[in-house]
């Protein structure tokens, strides 16, 4: 019953929110960013996130009758999926208690949009390969290098960033460190045209020298990206 519920809910916000909307989303590549405070407000982002962070307490059933709606009408524009099932829960499982009561909560309500940046110009599936660069400078990362195809690039408010910290280790040098899209050098580039998939934001992200604080690399040590 909970589930059909949230289904007949979710039914009716794609079918108003998101469908009448279609062909302007993906003249702009984005969709409006009412969308996601509005579904903030029906709680319907992090709906797998516990209570205690402002989500929804459910499980990834949750999250996928939104994502099975989402495709009854054909809509491949909104990222939902990937900032509440994939990057709030990068913050959930790694990111310290502190950081978790400042970010979750505004991702649950829409206040803060989500993404994670891996793909690079050279770089795909082969993360290992990645040039993008955070070297320890005190108490802060610099973090140096560009990211392609990133999905909620242009919106995203928090980006979950893929990097090295120690180039000698492959792999395991590999770091996921949290930026603040306020942060100075951070820059975005091109909304990227595709053949498909018109209405999703995907964009291109620039950081020239950013800097954030060491406490936001993700996990208790480096490497573990």
């Amino acid at each position: 019953p909970e589930l059909e519920a949230l289904r007949d809910l979710a039914a009716k916000f794609v079918a108003t929110e998101i469908a009448p909307h279609s062909e302007r989303f993906a003249e702009q590549h984005h969709v409006d960013r009412a969308v996601w405070e509005r579904a903030g407000e029906l709680g319907l982002l992090c709906m797998s996130m516990p209570v205690e962070y402002g989500g929804g307490g459910g499980t990834f059933a949750h999250e996928a009758v939104l994502l099975e709606e989402q495709a009854r009408i054909g809509d491949s524009s909104w990222g939902a999926g990937l900032h509440s099932g994939i990057v709030a829960h990068y913050i959930l499982h790694y990111a310290r208690e502190d950081l978790k009561r400042q970010w979750l909560p505004k991702m649950a309500s829409g206040e803060l949009i989500g993404a994670i940046a891996m793909t690079e110009a050279g770089t795909g599936s082969d993360l290992q390969s990645v040039k993008t660069r955070a070297v320890l400078d005190g108490d802060e990362y610099v973090i140096t290098g560009s990211k392609t195809f990133i999905t909620n690039g242009q919106q995203a408010d928090l980006v979950v960033v893929v990097a090295k910290t120690d180039h000698t280790q492959g792999a395991n040098g590999i770091s996921l460190i949290v930026v603040e899209a306020d942060r100075p050098g951070f820059r975005r580039g091109r909304v990227l045209s595709k053949i498909g998939q018109r209405g999703q934001d995907t964009s291109e992200l620039f950081f020239d020298g950013v800097r954030v604080p060491k406490t936001h690399l993700l996990g208790d040590t480096e490497g573990q990206g």
